[in-house]
């Protein structure tokens, strides 16, 4: 329970079918320097205590700080410094909700670990699960759930997975519980309402370098290619003296220290591409075969895009995309689904930059 209405709701719903609940707080994160702003992890503890206490179900706060930093911050950090970009709420699923709290909860008695979490699980009748994407199209977090193993579903819940936003705030509405009408969380998984580029700033030291164009042109300087992502607008500080256009990020260049922009068009070398590997392919159920025609979604809220998968030597892949898509980013996680199922999940590798600008249609 992360003091959020989507795991209060879940919560309420799994007492309501009988279940035998108790309510859990991973504490991951403490920002005790106050560093890094709002990090409101004690007012998510009250919340999620006053919802267990008016649905009379136990509460607990476990201290999961260490393994959070072992597992989630430090790989995220590296990442960065390698100039990739991870995804923290992804990794966070598979190492810390279903890793070291199922682990935890299982120790303690308890066989299963519920999460408020906008996805479905179908189960076969020789006990292995599908993970369906969300009822609710736009709040659907199938994506984030993209790397867990078999084994791991075998053992959640989503109980909310077939509700609407709506009928979610309705449901913890008409119970009473304080969360309510509380607003959903933009941070970091479990760190709170924390932008990526503060918290950032805050662990990586700034490493200035040059801002070029994708022709070569110095138009500026940049504090840390960390601080920065492909296909960004905001933010950047650079003029572009073009009326109506203004830059985007196309490459970094990290044994150059160099970062690359250009104008948000299909033609601009760099920012789109059709095809990419993919390295360190979890398979939900399945086994994907060594061909096939399926959909991806290479970050979250991205549109589902026809792709051709086909497999490399070990658990690497070549993605061949139908349209081309706009900043393939190393290091994000891309989701891999067939029809509303989610099959696969894996790492963006490698990007290969050679859209043919002459074959824009985008």
């Amino acid at each position: 329970m992360s003091g959020g209405v989507d795991s209060s709701v879940a919560a309420a719903l799994l007492v309501r079918q009988g279940w035998e609940v108790e309510g859990a707080y991973m504490k991951n994160w403490i920002n005790e320097d106050n560093i890094l702003g709002d990090c409101p992890w004690e007012q998510d503890i009250r919340d999620a205590e006053a919802v267990a206490e008016k649905l009379r179900i136990p509460f607990r706060v476990v201290n999961f700080m260490e393994d959070y930093r072992k597992r989630v911050v430090e790989y995220l950090l590296a990442g960065y410094r390698d100039g990739i970009t991870p995804n923290p709420d992804v990794l966070c699923n598979r190492e810390m909700k279903f890793g070291v709290l199922l682990k935890y909860a299982q120790e303690a008695g308890f066989p299963l670990v519920a999460t408020g979490h906008y996805a479905r699980l179908h189960q076969e009748p020789d006990g292995r699960c599908r993970l369906l994407a969300g009822r609710d199209a736009n709040k659907d977090q199938s994506y984030f759930l993209a790397l867990l193993r078999q084994e791991q579903l075998r053992s959640a819940r989503f109980p909310i997975g077939d509700l609407e936003k709506p009928a979610v705030r309705a449901i913890a509405t008409g119970l009473g519980l304080s969360t309510a009408a509380k607003k959903d969380s933009q941070g970091i998984c479990f760190i709170g309402n924390v932008r990526m580029r503060d918290f950032l700033r805050a662990y990586v030291p700034d490493a200035p370098g040059p801002v070029v164009t994708v022709d070569g042109r110095k138009v500026g300087m940049h504090a840390g290619l960390h601080l920065y992502t492909l296909g960004q607008r905001r933010g950047l500080g650079i003029a572009s003296n073009t009326p109506n256009e203004a830059f985007v990020v196309v490459e970094k260049r990290p044994e150059e220290q160099t970062l690359v922009v250009g104008f948000d068009r299909p033609d601009t070398r760099g920012l789109y591409a059709t095809r990419a590997q993919i390295r360190g392919i979890s398979e939900l159920c399945d086994p994907l075969p060594e061909k096939a025609t399926l959909f991806a979604r290479p970050r979250y809220r991205a549109q589902l895009a026809a792709v051709h998968f086909e497999r490399l030597d070990g658990d690497a892949a070549l993605l061949t995309f139908e349209t081309p898509q706009r900043a393939l980013t190393p290091g994000q996680i891309c989701a891999i689904y067939r029809g509303q199922e989610l099959v696969a999940g894996s790492v963006f590798a490698q990007v290969h930059h050679d859209y043919p600008a002459a074959l824009a249609h985008v």
